[in-house]
Parts: structure tokens; sequence; C-alpha cells
């Protein structure tokens, strides 16, 4: 797990130290994904596996906003989605939220943080036929490695976890189609810098067709170069210092969010 520089302090013995760090850099994110407007008021989620806990995972409080999220506000849940924290027994947990997101945490264990969002340019993009286009710098990071999975109604029914998982393969990046964005990461830096550039790729081509002119589209050889680029040696370092830059953006809520 990556701080980021994000330092913190356990308040209490209520959660260990790995436990607690987790929390802040979670509720972090999730004041993030508000401070970049990716948010549907209390609706779409994110999710962490907490570190030396194996089969456990934070989520959101069902119906606290992202700009408010705090580190205590956070749900400890099993697999199953039942709910694990002493304090925050009845907290509600959103059901269509954990369907997706436990499918994943328990197909990828390498993705340690999972985003989903309802963006309009993200849901924009979901609806139309070709996907994402190949037309952006942006669009190019995915290129050969983004998936997509065919709209099947709320998420509520476990026998759509089977095909989610089919469907995001070896990708940490998916477009529901008629839905959204999801994505997954290494840690909580990684899941930002694949959320963020999917969103702004999705931007980018909801504003180009809506300038109603011939698109121009890189060769080939360029997409795959490009795609390859973006996997370098220096990527790790990259991420983490746009992680680093993005928790700046937020740095006087710090005392309020790793509360």
């Amino acid at each position: 797990m990556f701080s980021g520089g994000l330092s913190v302090t356990l308040p209490s013995e209520s959660f260990s130290a790995n436990e607690w760090k987790a929390r802040c850099e979670l509720a972090a994110l999730y004041r993030l994904i508000a401070y970049f407007r990716m948010t549907d008021l209390i609706d779409t989620h994110i999710s962490m596996a907490i570190p030396d806990d194996p089969g456990h995972f934070l989520i959101n409080r069902y119906g606290k906003v992202f700009e408010q999220m705090c580190a205590s506000d956070l749900v400890r849940i099993d697999k199953f989605g039942h709910v694990k924290d002493l304090q925050l027994e009845q907290s509600n947990v959103n059901a269509a939220g954990f369907v997706i997101h436990s499918a994943i945490h328990q197909a990828r264990p390498d993705l340690k943080c999972i985003i989903h969002t309802h963006t309009p340019h993200g849901a924009g993009v979901s609806a139309q036929e070709e996907g994402l286009l190949p037309i952006s710098q942006h669009a190019l990071k995915f290129y050969g490695c983004l998936s997509y999975h065919g709209y099947e109604g709320i998420a509520l029914r476990a026998e759509e976890k089977e095909r989610l998982i089919a469907d995001l393969g070896t990708n940490n990046a998916m477009i529901l189609r008629n839905h959204g964005l999801l994505v997954g990461g290494r840690h909580v830096a990684h899941a930002f810098h694949e959320i963020y550039f999917l969103e702004r790729a999705c931007q980018i081509q909801i504003h180009a067709l809506a300038g109603g002119r011939q698109l121009s589209y890189p060769p080939e050889e360029v997409r795959r170069r490009t795609a390859e680029q973006f996997q370098r040696d220096e990527a790790e370092e990259i991420i983490q210092r746009a992680w680093t830059a993005a928790l700046s953006l937020i740095a006087d809520e710090k005392d309020l969010y790793c509360s």
C-alpha cells in the first residue's frame, strides 16, 4: 500500500495502524472524486481491501455524500457484504454497489482499490456503440486493455458477478454499458490515476463528437506505442507524484477526512 505522502495518526485502539491508514487514504480518495465532480449524489462507490485482513473490505456508509466522507464513516464488510464494524453495525451498505465490488475483489486480489462512477461523460460514452474511441492521448492509455460489460439492469443479482469477472478479464478498467465506468488499482494512487485518465478520455470524446467535424485517428502503430509508453518503468513514480499533487488540493480538509 502506498501513502503518497499522506501521514496519519492512529486516533484510538479501535483500528489497527494499517487499517486506519487505509481508511484515511480511502476517505481522501472519496473527497477527491467529489472534488473532480465524479459523484452521483449518494450512489457509486469506492472500496478497498483492508491490509493484513484477508476477506474484509472498506466501503462507504450509504447515504453520506463523498464531499463529507471521513475515515470513521467507512464500513468494514466481509466478502458476503455483512457489516463487521461494531460501531457501525446499523449502517447501510448499498447492495448493488457491493455486488459489483465484491465480484472484482474476489476474482482479482491484485486490485486492492476499486472505483465505480456514473459521470455524464462516462455514462455518455458507455451508451455509444463504438465505446471509447482512440482519439486522444488519454484514451490511448487504455488502448487494447479496456473491457466492456453489457447492461443487465441495476446490479442486484449475484449471478451477474460471473459475467462481470469474465468481461473484465485481466484488464484494470471496464466500461459498463449504459451505466458508467469501473477501474481497479494496485493501491489507492493507482486506482485514482486510472479513473482520472478514463474520465478525461470520455470527456474529450464527448466534446470532440459535439464539434460536428471529422475526427482524426492516430495510426495503429502509434496507438499501440502510446499504450506501451504508459507502462514504462517510471510509470509508478508518475502515479505517486500525481496522487501527492491531488492530495494537495484537499490538504486543508485532512483533519476532517482523517477523523
